[in-house]
């Protein structure tokens, strides 16, 4: 295939991550250092930032400040929650994707994110596609639902995860610390899918974590919670319970709703949620008088970049590099994943692979139940098997006068 040459843009959508700057870092640091890659620019907020015209010249930063980006939380170009219409529909935004793309001489396009980036990232290619104009264009994951479609797991997860496990075995110490009886509800982030509320399950594995534990991939049964906290108060005089914010009873009615939820919505028409520890928390005092903390983990799931893994981050770093080399070698249309596999001794290696976009759009991957025990309130050992690999490793980071030097870029914007 012939080579291609032109700029490339890189941009960031949906929710942030500790490691998501590390997927862009590994983008930006290859197109810099590739030739068939003319100039590098970051998009502003995303999406938006091409619709709008604001986007920053990567070529002008510090290499310095870029390498921080590895261990710098956050979308270090902005982010956007902006939900593009099907192009037979309403072809505005994409005339105005093309008319960028054509001003800057765009021939290669990196979308880093989740399930509606990766939506969008689809769209885009299937419209270039069709009015023929030569970008090739290449989705980056990133969530830490870890939900994403084909791919064993996602840049982002393992990080939160180490997160959860850690936090929930410092929790467990504190809530022992008195004589008196208590009952701790914690609630993580997980929609439709619980990979984030399961990695409570390693403390648990370690002998510090919840006693209870449940995901949005089972119906929650407000009953048999409630006899599960009371057996477990009963013998220990202390329960620990973990929830994802998406669980839902038997009519899929989530159990947030059982408070006082508004019932808003985001622009892709997913149910604003949170406030289910204090929800839960209400219903458990009121039913057993007793003392009962609900804790809400809210943002620190996602931008913990001091406890990050190492493997994450490493990861990640990889999965934007081979974007880049996959794209200026011919290919487009596509979402880098990941691949477990062994080496000659058995030690967990993560192998990169290729899936189309149109597969990975919108798709969600939750637990198997196979991971879930039997009584839907808590996780097994294949469970346990499968994220330990992934949360291995420290991160090692800059640091001045005690605290984390995160990258601070120039975002000269292109003209």
């Amino acid at each position: 295939m012939a080579e291609l040459k032109g700029a490339c843009i890189i941009g960031q959508s949906g929710g942030p991550t500790s490691v998501i700057n590390a997927s862009a870092y590994g983008v930006i640091k290859t197109a810099l250092e590739n030739p068939a890659i003319t100039k590098v620019y970051g998009a502003a907020h995303g999406i938006k930032g091409v619709l709008d015209d604001v986007l920053y010249v990567m070529d002008e930063e510090d290499p310095k400040e870029l390498e921080l980006l590895l261990h710098t939380p956050s979308s270090a170009l902005g982010s956007c929650r902006y939900k593009l219409k099907d192009s037979d529909v309403d072809d505005t935004d994409y005339k105005r994707i093309l008319e960028i793309f054509k001003k800057y001489n765009v021939r290669y396009f990196f979308y880093n994110g989740g399930n509606d980036s990766m939506d969008t990232c689809n769209k885009v290619s299937k419209y270039m596609q069709k009015v023929g104009y030569e970008c090739r264009i290449m989705g980056v994951p990133k969530t830490i639902d870890n939900d994403l479609f084909g791919t064993d797991h996602c840049p982002g997860y393992a990080s939160a995860a180490k997160y959860i496990a850690t936090t929930c075995m410092e929790i467990y110490l504190d809530a022992r610390v008195y004589d008196t009886g208590m009952i701790c509800i914690l609630e993580c982030m997980g929609r439709d899918a619980g990979w984030i509320t399961a990695a409570s399950a390693i403390a648990t594995h370690f002998g510090k974590g919840p006693d209870l534990i449940y995901l949005p991939e089972k119906d929650f049964d407000m009953d048999s919670f409630l006899a599960d906290v009371k057996r477990v108060y009963d013998k220990e005089g202390k329960c620990l319970v973990a929830v994802s914010e998406g669980i839902h009873d038997k009519d899929g009615k989530l159990i947030v709703e059982y408070g006082a939820a508004d019932g808003s919505v985001d622009s892709f028409g997913h149910k604003q949620l949170g406030g289910l520890a204090a929800t839960l928390a209400d219903i458990v005092k009121e039913k057993f008088n007793v003392k009962v903390r609900g804790i809400e983990f809210s943002l620190m799931q996602r931008c913990a970049a001091h406890i990050a893994s190492e493997t994450d981050v490493q990861e990640s770093f990889s999965a934007g590099k081979a974007a880049v080399e996959n794209a200026v070698a011919g290919v487009t249309d596509k979402m880098v994943g990941f691949e477990r596999a062994t080496d000659e001794n058995g030690n967990y290696v993560c192998k990169i692979k290729l899936m189309d976009l149109a597969d990975v759009a919108n798709a969600v991957k939750n637990v198997p139940d196979s991971m879930i025990n039997e009584a839907a309130n808590g996780l097994t050992d294949e469970f346990i098997d499968y994220v330990l690999p992934l949360i291995q490793g420290e991160p090692k980071r800059v640091t001045e006068n005690g605290v984390p030097r995160f990258a601070e870029l120039r975002k000269v914007v292109a003209k």
